[in-house]
């Protein structure tokens, strides 16, 4: 299923949203510009690598947390990533303000990425991409705007106007699922950090309340 648009009216412009979606396809213009061994000393060193964090002893050894959400490993995975980012972060953003939405964003993928780590401490697999960030916002709008409206497709002709809550709890359900089925058989639903993403949109649950100036109205 892909989301191709909300309910949800912006309020404002919102700045963090649009400034990080640049952020990040800046990046990885940069990181296409490297060359593939470039791009593989760049995963390695601001990737999140489990067993290379685990050797670390300064706290300053754990800024792959924060810089592997900056990176990503193709075109498809950097535009569903910014997608999302676009289509629930500036609803988000419009009710945390700019300052506190682009601090929520950052906390949600930290937890992520401790997340993946926990579970995988000792992968030597890096992990990049702004998924677990995203994937707070996600965990934010599915209790803010539950009632709102998800245009979604589903291949391979299908087009359903999902409510919220049912679009975002069954990707929650589905990355719950897959990341306990790889926990008992090794990547049963491929090489993806479900675990990352389970932690971010957690994480996006909990705390987005700490981070509201206001509450959206329901609807």
């Amino acid at each position: 299923m892909f989301p191709l648009r909300d309910s949800t009216p912006s309020r404002s412009f919102p700045v963090i949203t649009v400034t990080l979606i640049i952020i990040n396809i800046i990046i990885f213009v940069m990181e296409t510009a490297a060359g593939p061994q470039g791009l593989s000393d760049l995963v390695y060193v601001f990737g999140l690598v489990p067993a290379f964090l685990k050797e670390q002893i300064s706290p300053l050894g754990f800024y792959p947390i924060v810089t592997s959400m900056f990176l990503h490993g193709g075109w498809m995975h950097v535009i569903g990533n910014m997608w999302i980012l676009w289509l629930f972060g500036d609803n988000i953003e419009d009710y945390m303000g700019s300052g506190r939405f682009f601090i929520f964003y950052l906390l949600c993928g930290m937890v992520a990425g401790l997340t993946h780590y926990f579970i995988n401490p000792g992968s030597d697999i890096p992990v990049v991409g702004a998924s677990g960030a995203v994937a707070g916002v996600m965990g934010a709008y599915f209790l803010m705007f539950r009632q709102a409206k998800i245009l979604t497709y589903i291949p391979p002709i299908f087009l359903l106007n999902l409510p919220a809550w049912i679009y975002l709890g069954f990707w929650g359900l589905s990355q719950l699922y897959c990341g306990t089925a790889d926990i008992i058989s090794a990547n049963s639903c491929g090489q993806i950090a479900f675990w990352a993403h389970i932690g971010g949109f957690g994480a996006g649950m909990i705390l987005y309340r700490a981070f509201l100036r206001e509450e959206p109205q329901p609807t």
